[in-house]
């Protein structure tokens, strides 16, 4: 189907516009801009420089995709914002690119679900289908797993990890990195257990789940410490490969894991 432009947008001789793509009134999309096959741009959404998005994105209205980085390092340095395929992008998000400090990229991944009012700052990875629900906020250098999820107004720190199928409840603060598979909650969030819902959601097996829950009660439950709660994990529960991912993640990371809420 033929790409269809309102006589109210605005587009740029040097933006790059796929087919079958649908831009509706008083869109602005500025040059060196690319726009794959499919996509959707709703009324008064901006898609700035140097944006680049696959297939079947849908941009909701208001929603500013690209701006430059809220850093006072950045000069107006060239930088990339690279988006996906199937996403949903919902009114008012904001999308910032990257910085020369942090790669010159932030990336989106493929089927995500960015709800309004949600901010990803610059040099930001997001993995595919991550969910970040209103009012989320990411700062800068955040790397999102896949299938992790955001609750409304939670607020992420910069440089965090977030892993696989977490879950982060609304309103949290979140200032370490986060292991995959946990459920994380509470003004200065905690761990409470595994994402149980999500995980069954997600067609992880009885086993799986059974793993993990061993493996997360020797982690943070026994009062080992980290490399000794490691050791034993490795021992009785090797053979699950979602056990090591989790267990690699908590031996990786840079700024040390959200702690387990007291008891």
């Amino acid at each position: 189907m033929a790409t269809e432009i309102h006589k109210t947008a605005v587009v740029d001789k040097g933006a790059n516009i796929g087919d079958d793509v649908y831009i509706g009134p008083y869109v602005v999309i500025e040059s060196d801009v690319e726009i794959g096959d499919g996509c959707r741009i709703e009324p008064f959404a901006q898609i700035k420089r140097f944006t680049k998005m696959g297939k079947n994105n849908h941009i909701h209205s208001y929603a500013c995709i690209g701006g430059p980085p809220q850093d006072l390092k950045f000069k107006g340095e060239e930088s990339y914002l690279i988006i996906g395929n199937d996403n949903c992008i919902r009114e008012y998000v904001t999308l910032n690119r990257g910085t020369k400090h942090g790669g010159g990229v932030t990336k989106i991944g493929s089927r995500c679900l960015i709800m309004a009012y949600a901010h990803v700052a610059h040099d930001c990875i997001l993995s595919d289908e991550v969910i970040m629900a209103n009012a989320a906020t990411l700062a800068g250098h955040v790397i999102i797993e896949e299938g992790a999820v955001l609750g409304g107004l939670s607020a992420v720190h910069q440089f965090v990890r977030i892993g696989k199928y977490a879950y982060i409840g609304g309103m949290t603060g979140v200032a370490q990195d986060v292991p995959p598979y946990t459920l994380i909650a509470g003004e200065r969030g905690s761990m409470h257990g595994l994402n149980l819902v999500g995980l069954k959601r997600r067609g992880f097996s009885k086993e799986d789940i059974t793993s993990l829950k061993k493996a997360y009660k020797i982690l943070w439950r026994e009062g080992l410490k980290k490399e000794e709660a490691i050791e034993k994990i490795q021992a009785e529960l090797g053979n699950s490969d979602k056990v090591m991912e989790l267990i690699e993640f908590v031996k990786n990371s840079e700024r040390g894991v959200v702690p387990p809420k007291k008891k």
